[in-house]
C-alpha cells in the first residue's frame, strides 16, 4: 500500500517534502505532479526501482527515462551543453520541454540510448517538483505516467490510487496536473529536431 501525501502547490510543506525524499532515497518509486502531467519516478542509482517502473509502464529497456534536473546547471552536469544549446535551454528551461542530448560519464550507461549514448533531461516548471529536487540534491529519474492501454498520461492523483496503490511507495496529490506530456526536443544535431509534440511551445526552436 503507498503512502499519500497532500500537497500546497505553490507552498509544499517541508516536511512532507522531505519524508518523499526519503522515500525515494530509500529505492522507492513515487507518483508525483509536473507542468505536464504527473510522472513516475526514483533514485538515480536505483536499478530495481527502474526495473518497477518498467514494469508499471510495461515497457522494455529501449524506452528510456529522463532526468528531472533543478536547473541548467544540473543539466550541465549529466549532459554535454556547447554555446548553441546553453542558448537555447537558458531562454526555455524551467518549462515543458524534454531534450535529448549527449550524456556525460555522470549517468550511468544503463540511463543513456544504447547506440547514440544520448539522454532525456528537462527541468519542470512546478515548484512540488522543484521542492523535491531541491531537497534531493540530485536528478530524479522519470517516466511519464500512462498506464498500457490509456491514450493520455494520468493528471489526478485520486485515481492514481485506485489504479497503482499497491504498486507504488507514495503518491503526491498537489491538485490536478495537465493531461499533456512534455515537447521532446532533440539537440544534438546543428538544428533542433522534433521527436514528439506535447504542451512546450515549438516556436522558440523554429518548428512550428
Amino acid at each position: 500500500m503507498s503512502q499519500y501525501f497532500t500537497l500546497h502547490p505553490d507552498t509544499p510543506q517541508p516536511r512532507l517534502i522531505k519524508q518523499a525524499v526519503a522515500i525515494l532515497r530509500s529505492g522507492g518509486v513515487i507518483a508525483f505532479p509536473t507542468d505536464s502531467s504527473y510522472a513516475l519516478g526514483c533514485h538515480l542509482g536505483d536499478k530495481a526501482a527502474q526495473d518497477r517502473i518498467r514494469a508499471i509502464r510495461e515497457v522494455d529497456d529501449k524506452h528510456h527515462f529522463t532526468l528531472m534536473c533543478r536547473d541548467l546547471s544540473e543539466i550541465a552536469r549529466y549532459a554535454q551543453v556547447d554555446n548553441r544549446q546553453f542558448r537555447l535551454l537558458k531562454a526555455n528551461t524551467p518549462g515543458s520541454y524534454t531534450f535529448i542530448l549527449e550524456a556525460t560519464r555522470e549517468v550511468p550507461r544503463r540511463l543513456q540510448h544504447p547506440k547514440r549514448n544520448t539522454i532525456g533531461l528537462r527541468v519542470p516548471e512546478h515548484l512540488v517538483t522543484l521542492a523535491l529536487l531541491e531537497e534531493l540534491g540530485e536528478p530524479i529519474i522519470s517516466m511519464t505516467l500512462i498506464l498500457p492501454g490509456d491514450e493520455l498520461p494520468m493528471h489526478e492523483a485520486e485515481e492514481i490510487r485506485e489504479r497503482l496503490e499497491k504498486r507504488l511507495d507514495l503518491i503526491v496529490d498537489a491538485g490536478a496536473c495537465d493531461v499533456e506530456s512534455t515537447t521532446v526536443i532533440d539537440l544534438t544535431s546543428d538544428t533542433p529536431v522534433l521527436v514528439r509534440a506535447g504542451r512546450g511551445d515549438l516556436q522558440p526552436f523554429g518548428l512550428n
